[in-house]
């Protein structure tokens, strides 16, 4: 069984960016959206992806990822709910932890996130000095929900 134990935070500021280790484009679109599970095509790097990720309890839920034929994922994006999320994803190691950075584009363009995945949901973490608040229990930040209630319509 796959599980993902991850953490999302604002941005505070641009120090992180003297610490990427480095960065690709991101496509995703939703074939589900229910939170009881999403069922996600991601296209990365030339390669395709289907994730199934359950419900999510605490900071925890159940993830199952899958390669898939690059053309497939083409085809079944556009089958998605729109809008599509489009986003370049950093990658930053930081006190031995590797923090994803993602800058939204599109109809999510101005929002920036960091997410870490831990080993557990216990696990300490000293919070880099470009980490602002927390935000892994507030859905809206939710990928899946980005696409109902895009960025760009927030009141904030």
């Amino acid at each position: 069984m796959a599980k993902e134990i991850e953490r999302k935070f604002l941005l505070k500021n641009e120090d992180w960016k003297s610490q990427v280790d480095k960065s690709f484009s991101i496509k995703q679109g939703y074939l589900s959206t229910n939170p009881e599970r999403t069922v996600r095509i991601r296209i990365k790097n030339k390669k395709g992806i289907l994730t199934i990720k359950g419900i999510t309890k605490g900071i925890s839920r159940l993830e199952y990822e899958y390669e898939i034929p690059f053309q497939d994922a083409m085809e079944l994006i556009d089958l998605c709910e729109k809008p599509i999320i489009e986003k370049v994803r950093y990658i930053v190691i930081d006190d031995k932890l590797k923090w994803e950075i993602d800058i939204f584009e599109g109809e999510n363009k101005g929002l920036e996130l960091a997410e870490v995945e831990l080993e557990t949901e216990n696990q300490k973490i000293n919070l880099p000095n470009w980490i602002d608040r927390e935000v892994t229990s507030d859905r809206r930040y939710y990928n899946s929900s980005l696409i109902k209630m895009p960025f760009k319509d927030w009141s904030n």
